[in-house]
């Protein structure tokens, strides 16, 4: 039967009451400890209702683990200061002056001889090799330490101390020793660095450049004597020979020259752009092989030549300043001559002896147990400081760094070890053969 007016108009007002008191006996079930603050939609449990159970499951901090610590690592005594004469000084003036049969020529010789020396790790170490190239005559304004230390400008604003790993003295490079500093961006491997050169000669204009490791001490052959001329020349006056020799039109097509190998070396820029630079890939050991072998393959030579003696050292000497080649009595800070020094004669006993003590110290490098590369995790400094690397973990992640590149280069060859020209390989085989070791 369809309602009255009456009854349609009363409807509403009797849902609304409803309504109004179905709120009433809700709320009036809520504990007076109920925050009013809260919103209406959260709720404690009404008091006529059984609490829920606590919980049995941990906490987040219960039920995390904790990390399984390694024991402290060792600790190296501080290295100690090889130079302390230059260590007081403010300018190549404060200095010893060069042994007079190394200086080199003034005006500057018309060739560019620019030398890259990469340093990594180790200020002590490459300090010495600096000293000895300069002390065997090369130009100081020739001499770029390309700093790869991944540290950006922590070493030229001074934020590391001389037992950090990274740390090298900008002031001293530059402003005593009078050489140039390049710093790359970067972390670089040594496959990267080597790229470094090349792209930084082609930026320079030069064609050619001379590189060395930091781990050696050039010496100038005092008992050589020029066929021609029947004079001594210093190690960097040979170095020039050289290269005035392999620039030569009647040369050949070369790629590099090698001096003890790759202690010191003198690069064919355009050789090496023309094989691609080195791979990238290839991070460390190997990556010598697969460069030289692709040079090779394209007709390029490289050949040793002899101009001094680059020795490969993992220690240092006592003290730099006999690489100056003075004779002098040190006070007891050791840091000042007492006496006004004599120079030293070329060819000398002191000669002979310096000599001797480098062959031993070449020899303890190669026979150590440890490994020769004992110099590159010689120290452990550093904690708190910008960009700090655990010393330990960098040289581990670096050996995982250097057995990946071995296995790239397997790869990339299908070829263990080098000798690929000699396994039937040419140009074009990369990364297209199968392993011949299976």
């Amino acid at each position: 039967m369809p309602l009255s007016a009456r009854a349609r108009a009363l409807a509403p007002l009797i849902l609304i009451s409803l309504s109004i008191t179905v709120c009433i006996t809700y709320f009036t079930a809520i504990p007076k400890s109920f925050n009013k603050n809260s919103p209406f939609w959260i709720l404690s449990t009404p008091s006529h209702l059984p609490a829920p159970k606590p919980s049995t499951s941990p906490s987040v901090a219960e039920s995390t683990p904790s990390p399984r610590y390694k024991p402290p690592p060792v600790r190296h005594p501080p290295l100690k200061e090889n130079f302390p004469l230059a260590s007081h000084a403010s300018s190549p003036t404060d200095l010893p002056p060069i042994p007079t049969w190394n200086v080199p020529p003034n005006p500057h010789l018309r060739r560019d001889t620019p030398v890259f020396i990469g340093f990594t790790r180790n200020w002590f170490i490459l300090q010495q090799a600096v000293v000895s190239y300069l002390t065997a005559g090369w130009p100081a304004s020739d001499i770029y330490v390309v700093e790869n230390t991944g540290t950006q400008s922590s070493n030229r604003d001074n934020l590391l101390t001389p037992q950090n790993p990274f740390y090298l003295d900008y002031h001293r490079l530059t402003k005593v020793f009078g050489i140039n500093i390049v710093s790359t961006p970067a972390y670089l491997t040594f496959s990267q660095l080597q790229n470094f050169f090349i792209w930084y000669s082609g930026e320079k204009g030069w064609d050619y450049y001379f590189w060395s490791h930091m781990d050696v001490v050039a010496l100038s052959d005092e008992t050589y004597t020029d066929e021609e001329t029947g004079e001594d020349k210093s190690l960097y006056l040979r170095a020039v020979d050289t290269l005035n020799e392999t620039l030569s039109p009647n040369y050949g097509k070369w790629a590099i020259r090698l001096f003890a190998y790759d202690r010191l070396a003198l690069v064919n820029r355009n050789a090496y752009m023309d094989v691609g630079g080195w791979d990238p890939m290839i991070g460390y050991y190997g990556t010598d092989c697969d460069m030289h072998e692709r040079l090779a393959m394209k007709g390029y030579e490289w050949v040793d030549a002899h101009v001094g003696l680059v020795y490969d050292i993992g220690s240092s000497l006592d003290d730099l300043l006999v690489l100056y080649r003075q004779n002098t009595t040190r006070s007891s800070s050791n840091t000042k001559p007492n006496s006004n020094p004599t120079p030293d004669t070329l060819a000398s006993l002191t000669y002979h002896n310096l000599t001797h003590t480098l062959d031993a110290m070449q020899s303890w490098k190669n026979a150590n147990i440890e490994g020769r590369n004992i110099w590159q995790k010689a120290q452990s400094g550093g904690q708190g400081e910008a960009f700090y690397i655990d010393p330990d973990g960098f040289d581990t992640a670096l050996w995982k760094t250097v057995e990946l590149g071995k296995e790239v280069m397997e790869n990339k060859w299908g070829h263990r070890g080098c000798g690929l020209r000699e396994a039937g390989l040419h140009t074009g085989d990369a990364w297209r053969v199968e392993k011949d070791w299976e």
